[in-house]
């Protein structure tokens, strides 16, 4: 195993003097998640209804409600579907960042593929918003040690940042070992800022959304939160999907217990929890707090 590389220093991860979290909303439908793979592919996602137009609006008037913007990794397939979507998120002063075009985890990948389809996704993106897109999320954090060479796919091909590693041993992604901060494997390479895990003895138990945000209590996550900002005077990464807020998405047929209870647990409390967070904390959108490229908002095309 390679030694984990060192984070890069406090003053260049984020600008602000007090800790701003990243809110981050990964744009995909309650289909399209890697544990129904095998039970609902690529080939198979016309045959199911769309919902993530309507949720994704949901998020939106909540975080205008409270002042927010956030930063959207976005399908290049939802985008293609939705394009509406895109143009609103962007118009409420949201980032738009890439979530690569199928949900097709880096592991399953060569690098050519890989590269393919980030070109393919950022082009979409920017040609139907507008705006450049600097930020990258792998599916299911799908950047292990094996495809480490997909950071410099990415910033060959125009990304500024990706957010695409969770340093955990987990069944399914994680590199045990890697910073919990920002970072980048070399001093010009692209930064890559994980999401936010809390470092308990030799663990770092995820506290940055997802499935664990329905598992835990509301007040683990506040005192997770509180401790990153205060104590390790960082910001956190907060992630969630839109099918997340959605108790009446249809139930897809064949799956595992396991990803039965990953999928469905506490739906129905994920849209109140979300208050209280967005109420609890600071949020703004990534590029924002890291200062990732001084030109974010340059538009490249006509609108």
């Amino acid at each position: 195993m390679m030694p984990a590389p060192d984070p890069i220093p406090a003053h260049e991860q984020f600008s602000s003097a007090s800790p701003v979290n990243a809110m981050t909303v990964d744009v995909e439908d309650y289909f399209q998640v890697s544990a129904f793979e095998d039970q609902v592919g690529p080939e198979r996602w016309n045959n199911w209804p769309l919902r993530v137009a309507r949720n994704t609006e949901r998020l939106l008037q909540l975080f205008a409600d409270h002042d927010i913007n956030a930063t959207f990794f976005m399908l290049g397939w939802v985008a293609e579907k939705e394009p509406a979507l895109v143009r609103r998120i962007v118009d409420a002063g949201h980032e738009l960042a890439s979530h690569g075009w199928s949900h097709r985890r880096v592991t399953t990948q060569q690098p050519e593929q890989f590269r393919a389809d980030v070109r393919r996704t950022r082009e979409l993106l920017e040609d139907m918003a507008g705006v450049r897109v600097s930020g990258y999320r792998a599916a299911s954090y799908s950047v292990s040690l094996d495809t480490l060479w997909a950071l410099e796919i990415l910033g060959e091909e125009g990304h500024h940042y990706s957010s695409s590693i969770c340093p955990i041993r987990h069944d399914h992604y994680g590199i045990p070992g890697f910073p919990r901060f920002a970072f980048r494997l070399a001093q010009h390479g692209i930064l890559e800022i994980p999401v936010t895990t809390l470092a308990l003895g030799q663990k770092n138990i995820p506290c940055g959304g997802g499935g664990w945000f329905r598992l835990a209590p509301y007040a683990f996550s506040r005192w997770a939160l509180n401790r990153i900002n205060r104590v390790e005077q960082q910001p956190a990464v907060f992630y969630l999907h839109p099918w997340e807020i959605d108790v009446d998405q249809p139930r897809i047929p064949g799956i595992s217990r396991r990803a039965q209870f990953r999928h469905y647990l506490n739906l129905k409390r994920t849209g109140p929890r979300l208050e209280r967070l967005l109420r609890d904390f600071k949020w703004a959108r990534m590029d924002d707090i890291f200062a990732i490229s001084a030109d974010k908002t340059n538009e490249i095309c006509c609108a």
